[in-house]
């Protein structure tokens, strides 16, 4: 049991120096990381600029970092790819690019101070530096009146019981549905396109049948929703510009 009293600070040992690897113009960190379950190395580059090279059961740090040189080329190729996906605003202004139901509008302003964002038309304080807060506020709402109707309409559709929906604000997933029937989806659906939002869903009423991700589940999503593949590549090309 943790303890809030009479316990002494470790000693903390200095850090190991970062380990780089050089990549065209870039010094590149580079993490190096055991996992028993792997059956090969694996290189991907993170979002923030790391190299993770994973090393398999038997595998060893020399390897790994062999692994990594030789396959420079294919992280320079990596960079190029992250360097050419379109910017992420970190605050919301006139003129800032959103996407809403799978288009992208720009944010625009009335002389009354009233927002435009495509079909919508959102009061805002005029004292207000980021309109990101408003403007997402005004985005749950209309998802929560919005994808429980479409959740039940495509569960009627397909003869699927469900006992509730929720629309939250998730960080982590598109959406779930629990052993009881309760669908739980996130609010960024309304951003996008109908397909997308529909095999989300569909993708969460397949649960009500197989409570897992086994071949038996996917073979009823795909009875379902046939075209999901093209709702997945949709999904990874823009989940950065969602929210």
């Amino acid at each position: 049991m943790f303890s809030r009293f009479f316990k002494t600070k470790p000693v903390s040992s200095p850090a190991p120096p970062q380990e780089l690897l050089q990549v065209g113009a870039h010094s590149v960190p580079l993490v190096l990381v055991h996992n028993p379950r792997a059956r090969r190395y694996l290189l991907r580059l993170r979002s923030d600029g790391i190299a993770r090279v994973t090393i398999p059961r038997r595998g060893t740090l020399l390897a790994a970092r062999a692994f990594a040189q030789r396959n420079v080329g294919w992280l320079e190729q990596q960079f190029q790819r992250l360097a050419a996906q379109p910017k992420v605003a970190t605050i919301w202004q006139i003129g800032t690019e959103v996407l809403f139901r799978g288009v992208a509008h720009l944010i625009q302003q009335e002389v009354n101070g009233w927002l435009i964002f495509g079909t919508e038309r959102i009061k805002c304080s005029p004292e207000a530096t980021d309109l990101r807060p408003t403007i997402q506020k005004h985005l749950h709402q209309l998802a929560a009146k919005e994808l429980p109707i479409r959740v039940h309409e495509l569960a009627g559709i397909h003869g699927i019981e469900i006992s509730r929906v929720t629309v939250r604000n998730q960080k982590s997933r598109w959406g779930s549905c629990s052993r009881r029937g309760t669908v739980s989806l996130n609010w960024c659906l309304i951003q996008t396109p109908d397909f997308v939002r529909d095999y989300i869903i569909l993708h969460e009423l397949a649960h009500r049948r197989q409570m897992n991700h086994s071949a038996k589940f996917w073979a009823e999503v795909a009875q379902l929703c046939p075209d999901f593949a093209v709702a997945e590549r949709w999904l990874k090309q823009h989940a950065k510009l969602l929210r």
